[in-house]
């Protein structure tokens, strides 16, 4: 929701004040809870804690008498009552009518709860308005994974967050990118070198990067009762690849409500598989821990697991092929196919009843919704790459691995290893132990990806069915490119060519690099390869390279996933926002190609 100040220059004062404030806080709880010893004395922090929560009281009190509308302000601004209101039980309750014997250590807890609120509130707001500021909302969305990975790198880094030897900025950089840009390649093992602090910064860095900063800048105003303004909805409509503004507050609540569903469904399923492996030590607290992490992990396509060697030991168990296949599936599919299926269910659901129960309906119902395009083609070409690359590996490890690798890749293992390497990164066979055409098999489904729209990476599904089907146009001497009896636009084909030549480019660059930086290493050819695609693909599957690579071959991965998470075109999209279309055309003239 947008509010008009009297005076402008005082609001641009004031959100340099808030975000000088905002800085403040953070740098609190750091130096509080980011060493093994506070850096100041608790009450040294407290008071300081106390007085930026007066600096934001200020604030709300400037702009309110700043405000053409107060009506307008506190429509926009209404939670923040409930904030206080809170905030001043908590703090003259404590010790008075709850908690009499450790008041302050509440008082404490409710200032630091109302300024996470504060720089929360103020962080998604500015990232939804920033994206509506009229500029191109892709560099919003970059600028917000940029800083997303430099404050989590920079999290990484704290003492707390290892159990043992400090992360170097490297290693936190590399695994704040992984995390964000969902990946799962990793130089440290997240459950044996991270501690608990350091696993819910990467869990949180998975979140965030696999919905995006600005997604949730948006779905928290919605949360609040403030509609989008019409240029925050054609941004968020630009973000989303969205078909129309009116319906883009349902789709945002639609992603939202069904990301935290289809999670909350996977932890709780997987929650007794943990037991079916013999040495299981855990509590019930760590049951329920480990069964969110690789729920979120698994549904954002993220590929990060608490086990030194991912789900190798559980490769007989339900829950692998039970529950985070089909996380992995729905993450890939992307939300705007899982939104059309959910219309189009709850269509054919209220006609049902329609039918069964309103005879006056039957004959002035309206047709049923159809599938869209898009969704046919992402369901069609995502089952058919499942299929062929679960055929495919149990094809060359039988005749082409070795003996063992034959007996231990079987039918369920391979189509594991299928879904996974066109998304996510878990793995239950030894990576390392596959056969050269098993690891070209799975380079290939890497730099396919997942489906537009979605958290994975890659060239997408849809593309690929462009690329073909245009294939098939010439040959079949067609001047359109058809799919399920549909045109395909020219723009839409060449957008698929110059995504795929992008994605080739990025790759044999990043190999031909990567085979200079890690010459002394000896890695073979196969393996750099393999872990490039993994790296552009944003699949985190790795032949046991990713720890040993070096400091220049450790920031060029990191640069090929952030390429990867957000596509080289929307990069270059991004640079280019600004230059104008040509307003005339050249002559044509006939070449010969092919």
């Amino acid at each position: 929701m947008q509010i008009h100040y009297k005076n402008n220059l005082l609001e641009k004062v004031l959100i340099g004040v808030n975000a000088l404030t905002a800085a403040a806080v953070a740098a609190s709880f750091v130096a509080r809870f980011g060493f093994d010893k506070p850096l100041l004395p608790v009450g040294i922090l407290y008071t300081a804690q106390v007085a930026l929560l007066c600096v934001f009281i200020v604030e709300k009190i400037i702009r309110l008498l700043n405000a053409v509308s107060m009506r307008e302000f506190w429509r926009a601004n209404w939670f923040e009552i409930l904030f206080l209101l809170a905030l001043g039980i908590a703090m003259l309750g404590a010790g008075r009518w709850f908690y009499r014997d450790e008041p302050q250590t509440v008082r404490h807890l409710a200032v630091g709860i109302y300024l996470v609120l504060q720089v929360v509130t103020k962080l998604c707001r500015t990232s939804v308005n920033l994206a509506a500021s009229g500029k191109s909302p892709t560099r919003t969305l970059i600028a917000s994974f940029l800083v997303l990975i430099t404050c989590g790198a920079g999290l990484l880094c704290l003492p707390k967050a290892s159990t043992n030897e400090r992360a170097s900025f490297v290693d936190a950089l590399f695994t704040a990118t992984s995390a964000t840009c969902v990946t799962g390649l990793i130089v440290r093992d997240t459950g044996q070198d991270f501690s608990l602090m350091g696993q819910l910064i990467i869990l949180s860095l998975i979140q965030l990067g696999g919905l995006g900063i600005v997604m949730f800048g948006a779905v928290f105003a919605l949360l609040l009762g403030q509609a989008l303004s019409l240029r925050e909805s054609v941004a968020m409509q630009d973000l989303l690849s969205a078909r129309t503004v009116s319906r883009i507050g349902n789709m945002i609540a639609f992603i939202f409500i069904g990301t935290i569903f289809i999670e909350a469904v996977g932890a709780v399923t997987i929650f007794g598989m943990w037991n079916d492996v013999p040495g299981w030590a855990g509590n019930v607290h760590e049951q329920w821990y480990y069964s969110i992490f690789h729920s979120i992990s698994a549904f954002c396509n993220a590929g990060f697991s608490l086990f030194s060697k991912s789900f190798i030991s559980y490769d007989r168990s339900w829950g692998i092929y039970a529950v985070i296949c089909p996380l992995i599936i729905l993450g890939g599919l992307g939300f705007g196919v899982l939104y059309d299926l959910a219309n189009i269910a709850a269509d054919r659901i209220n006609r049902f009843f329609k039918r069964r129960f309103n005879t006056r309906y039957r004959l002035s119902m309206e047709a049923p919704k159809r599938m869209r395009l898009q969704t046919k083609i992402v369901l069609s070409v995502s089952a058919c790459l499942i299929v062929l690359g679960m055929l495919a590996i149990l094809l060359f490890e039988r005749y082409a691995g070795r003996s063992d690798s034959a007996s231990n890749t079987g039918v369920l293992g391979a189509l594991f290893q299928s879904i996974t390497a066109r998304t996510a990164g878990f793995n239950t066979i030894d990576i390392p132990a596959l056969s050269t055409s098993s690891k070209l098999i799975l380079i290939l489904l890497m730099f396919v990806g997942g489906s537009p729209g979605s958290t994975a990476g890659g060239i997408k599904t849809v593309t690929l069915a462009v690329i073909i089907m245009t294939v098939f146009a010439a040959l079949r001497k067609r001047e359109e490119v058809e799919m399920f009896k549909r045109s395909v636009r020219v723009v839409v084909v060449g957008r698929a060519i110059t995504v795929t030549l992008l994605f080739v480019a990025v790759l044999f660059g990043a190999s031909l690099a990567l085979s200079i930086t890690e010459n002394a290493n000896g890695f073979t050819m196969s393996q750099i390869m393999f872990e490039a695609g993994s790296a552009l693909g944003t699949v985190g599957l790795t032949t046991g390279i990713t720890p040993s690579l070096t400091t220049a071959g450790k920031l060029i991965i990191i640069v090929v996933i952030f390429v990867g998470r957000l596509g080289p075109l929307t990069l270059l999209a991004a640079l280019t926002f600004n230059l104008k279309p040509a307003q005339y055309n050249y002559p044509d003239e006939a070449i010969i190609v092919g």
